[in-house]
């Protein structure tokens, strides 16, 4: 199967560029999987939609703020972080740094430009935004590259500092996704995060669930729905476009995951009672079918570990029967993900018919639940 048989043209008006001032108030298409009909929806009534019995299972990631600048530490310290930020752009080689993974405490993959002028070895200091030539400010992180990969990925090992993460979330920004048009605001440090984010380690949001409320979610368990977590982590493979012509040539990059005890427990209960586990996005289907791939046909246990799993079209879903999602970018994995459980032609129907009714696309855009 070829990349392209999963394109759709999308008008770039659709793309979201923010986020609604209400969470619940967007569109849901509705999509039944046995048919193929679609119904047109607001997300506010997804608890009228879900049966009692049905178990709900989220992703608790937290995006890190993940997005950084850095000044590479071979250029002469006297005059670090003028005030003038082009002065200081020409003179200190102001690198950007998208942290996309972490390998050990202080070591991450990472995104970097311009990636060509970075090579192993190198070391890049991290200045507080405050930060000017009179104050001889001192750097929050420092860190040496120690690898180096394709497309501008390298490895980063930071210094040890007294708290790695309080610096992150003084010199972060949010990696909002490159089809936003726009710089990072003070609301995105929010919005950009579900309202059940606890874990952090994520570079971008499990999109699916920046719908949901705590009104919504109280809806959901009045009705009888049981609501569980995982954690998977979204990382760099997020950031780069599908780059072969058939399905078989895609290789994901690995992402961390953990299946706490409780819901691997609640998701054997309702499997063996015929009750269906309806995943909250992408991310959640992948782990809950990884993990039922490690089960081997037995129940699924607690632990933790890493996942490649790229699901398509042809693939046997053992675990979800539902599947709330956002609408995805034209021959992305994703959406090869989403057509493996609808049905390729009718995903791709329902995505144009979500095109002609104007709904908003991407990541603060509508939704879709198939079931």
């Amino acid at each position: 199967m070829l990349v392209r048989d999963f394109d759709y043209t999308l008008p770039p008006e659709l793309i979201a560029q923010k986020p609604l001032e209400d969470r619940a108030s967007s569109r849901m298409l509705l999509v039944d999987r046995a048919s193929g009909a679609w119904q047109d929806e607001h997300f506010r009534n997804f608890p009228q939609r879900l049966q009692p019995g049905d178990l709900l299972v989220i992703n608790d990631t937290r995006v890190l703020p993940a997005r950084l600048f850095a000044h590479r530490e071979g250029v002469h310290a006297q005059a670090v972080s003028p005030r003038n930020m082009a002065a200081r752009e020409h003179l200190h080689g102001r690198v950007e740094v998208m942290l996309t993974a972490q390998h050990a405490p202080l070591e991450w993959s990472a995104l970097v430009r311009p990636g060509r002028k970075l090579p192993v070895g190198e070391r890049l200091m991290f200045f507080p935004p405050e930060a000017t030539e009179e104050k001889n400010t001192a750097p929050l992180l420092t860190a040496e590259i120690v690898e180096r990969g394709e497309f501008g990925e390298r490895r980063l090992r930071f210094d040890p500092a007294p708290d790695f993460y309080a610096a992150l979330d003084r010199l972060g920004h949010i990696p909002l996704p490159p089809y936003i048009h726009r710089a990072d605001e003070a609301e995105d440090r929010e919005r950009y995060q579900t309202v059940f984010a606890v874990e952090r380690g994520s570079v971008a949001a499990p999109t699916a669930g920046l719908h949901f409320t705590p009104e919504v979610l109280a809806a959901i368990r009045a009705r009888g729905v049981e609501v569980a977590s995982l954690t998977l982590h979204v990382g760099l493979g997020t950031f780069q476009p599908v780059r072969v012509e058939r399905l078989e040539g895609i290789h994901l990059h690995a992402e961390r995951y953990t299946l706490p005890e409780a819901t691997a427990q609640a998701v054997n209960r309702a499997l063996r009672d015929g009750r269906r586990v309806i995943a909250i996005g992408t991310t959640t289907v992948r782990t809950l079918e990884h993990c039922a791939r490690v089960a081997e046909g037995k129940e699924l246990q607690a632990h933790s570990g890493e996942t490649q799993m790229f699901i398509s079209p042809g693939h046997e879903f053992r675990v979800v029967r539902g599947l709330l999602t956002n609408f995805h970018l034209p021959q992305s994995t994703l959406l090869m993900l989403v057509s493996a459980f609808g049905g390729r032609e009718q995903v791709l129907a329902a995505y144009n018919h979500a095109v002609a009714a104007q709904y908003r696309f991407f990541s603060y855009g509508d939704c879709m639940f198939l079931a």
